[in-house]
């Protein structure tokens, strides 16, 4: 089975209900077993940041992620082995924008589900949507994190995180 990757707004997530208004979502698909795709979403540093501080596997963890002056500290808040985890953002700076603080208070949901051999990740940033100031730099920074990084770390074992 070939992979494909897939990325819009208000598709059906692995529940069956569409993604709360303009939430920023993202699909992928690849030929790998869902415990697989659940436990790389986990390895962070191997996908989207280098400078990783933390754990990001079970609920409780915290972590954080670092680009120059930016940073976004994370809480996982909910984990459904092989299913769901969502983080929480706690903390952050995002120094090129006015409001440096805008992501708090948002969440990221992971929804992981299997079929034919193939397993799909569905990512909702709850809270990121169009309008708010870092939409027009977020949207293609969480398009390429997941659908190159983390979609080639799931096929070749290998992302490249920044």
């Amino acid at each position: 089975m070939k992979s494909k990757i897939h990325a819009f707004f208000r598709e059906p997530n692995v529940s069956g209900a569409e993604t709360l208004a303009n939430d920023y979502h993202c699909s992928i698909t690849a030929a790998v077993p869902a415990r697989d795709a659940f436990e790389k979403i986990a390895r962070v540093q191997d996908w989207w940041a280098v400078n990783f501080d933390g754990r990001a596997q079970k609920t409780g963890d915290t972590f954080t992620v670092t680009f120059g002056e930016t940073f976004v500290t994370f809480k996982i808040g909910e984990v459904i082995p092989d299913k769901k985890i969502v983080w929480q953002v706690t903390d952050c700076n995002l120094h090129w924008i006015k409001d440096k603080k805008e992501w708090n208070g948002t969440e990221i949901v992971w929804e992981v589900s299997s079929r034919g051999g193939a397993t799909r990740i569905d990512m909702t940033h709850v809270g990121l949507v169009p309008g708010v100031e870092c939409y027009e730099n977020c949207e293609p920074g969480w398009n390429h994190h997941i659908k190159d990084s983390l979609f080639k770390l799931l096929i070749e074992e290998k992302g490249f995180p920044e």
